[in-house]
């Protein structure tokens, strides 16, 4: 015999003895009406752990008619629910006595209600209890009432009347989606949710549901503004990926810039962005973040071009100095062909160092041995040692290659060309 059914019978050979009792006694709801009292509740609760509620309804219901606590009758009650006995559950709440400012069996009794299909029955007792309760669960069981008898427009009626003194989120999302889904009046739903955002704050549950309803409007703008109000309630990551992907579809980089630029979310990506504006100021100081933090000496690379290229006066010792110690710092421990180049391209343009640097755009003609720009900057070197023949040289060969119609590379052919002739006497 299963222990659970051991320890009901064993129950109910001690309530035997009051089988007689034709009323539930008046003890007071914290006092044992027996000595076993508790162990007996305790056996109930573990009945349902083991999901036999039929003998854990049965167990409460007994301990009921012997103390005449009705939290054993709801316990019984409750069960016989799970266990789908509505019929049952219904009857046994009209047997009591006084059950018209009962709150609990009312509740009980309109969910079995619920769950028989009698609606109209159900409805008239969830509006008693929601008048007698005041609280927002029983205002939206009367709406599943109308709902389920597919009276949409008195639900939202209801609801719109006790939303005038309750102004709970929950009321105006269920008025929200009964207007959307069922009545199809979206922008009527979406209105008196940004009106209650509006009035009472666009909380993380309002604004995520405004969110779903401009996601199936595809309205991308209204879409980025609430997702913009939710983070600055809650600064999730995943928030914030949302509101970038939202930018770089509307292609609104600037919005993009000053949001990553307030969140912090994504420095690497600013710092992208700051590149396609063409902003080096504020990429110089950004990569220097980045390497601090870090220690990546790509950043400690990209800090110091930026340094350069932002700076208005590129024969500024003071700012060559710095911009050359990082680049050497670099090409240290990053064996960076384009490092290499911009290093040596310094050294020799600024006439700094022309031998060295044509040192390190060898070593960056090492790995990139086709490289027009590379070639351009040792071809260059040359022409600031005034050897012009080799010069022409490798000029001659960066016309030919990919990179060879630049700007810079034109000019470096024009003046190469003219100290060649010029070197020869050719006029």
């Amino acid at each position: 015999m299963p222990y659970s059914v051991k320890l009901l019978l064993s129950v109910m050979l001690i309530f035997s003895g009051c089988s007689s009792i034709s009323e539930p006694s008046l003890k007071k709801e914290h006092e044992k009406s027996f000595e076993n009292e508790d162990m007996y509740i305790m056996s109930g609760l573990y009945l349902e752990e083991l999901q036999d509620y039929n003998s854990s309804s049965k167990m409460f219901e007994a301990l009921y008619y012997e103390t005449g606590k009705k939290e054993y009758l709801y316990r019984s009650l409750k069960n016989d629910l799970i266990l789908q006995k509505f019929e049952q559950v219904v009857q046994r709440v009209d047997l009591e006595k006084n059950i018209v400012d009962n709150y609990e069996l009312l509740k009980i009794k309109t969910v079995a209600l619920i769950k028989l299909n009698s609606l109209i029955e159900a409805k008239e007792l969830a509006i008693k209890l929601s008048e007698m309760s005041k609280k927002v669960d029983d205002y939206l069981l009367v709406t599943d009432i109308y709902i389920k008898l597919k009276e949409y427009q008195n639900a939202v009626a209801y609801l719109e009347n006790i939303y005038i003194t309750n102004a709970d989120e929950k009321i105006i999302d269920r008025i929200a989606t009964i207007m959307y889904i069922e009545l199809d009046r979206k922008k009527d739903a979406i209105a008196q949710l940004e009106a209650h955002s509006r009035i009472h704050g666009c909380t993380e549950f309002i604004c995520n549901k405004l969110i779903g309803f401009y996601s199936n409007e595809n309205d991308i703008d209204a879409l980025l503004s609430t997702y913009l109000r939710l983070y600055k309630l809650d600064k999730k990551i995943e928030i914030a990926k949302k509101i970038i992907q939202i930018y770089g579809y509307k292609k609104d980089y600037k919005g993009m810039s000053e949001f990553l630029q307030e969140s912090k979310i994504d420095q690497e990506l600013l710092l992208q962005l700051y590149i396609q504006e063409k902003n080096y100021t504020k990429a110089t100081l950004i990569a220097k973040e980045l390497y601090e933090e870090s220690g990546n000496v790509a950043f400690l690379a990209q800090s110091a071009i930026f340094e350069y290229e932002s700076s208005e006066d590129k024969n500024n010792k003071e700012m060559l100095s710095s911009v050359i110690s990082k680049l050497k710092e670099v090409v240290k421990s990053s064996n960076d062909s384009m490092n290499l180049n911009y290093l040596g391209y310094l050294l020799i343009d600024h006439d700094i160092d022309i031998k060295k640097g044509m040192e390190y755009i060898n070593e960056a003609l090492k790995i990139e041995p086709d490289s027009a720009y590379y070639l351009d900057s040792l071809a260059w070197g040359y022409y600031k040692l005034k050897n012009c023949k080799e010069a022409l040289r490798i000029i001659k060969k960066v016309q030919k290659l990919d990179g060879g119609d630049n700007e810079e590379v034109l000019k470096h052919i024009e003046m190469i060309e003219k100290c060649y002739k010029n070197s020869k006497g050719i006029k």
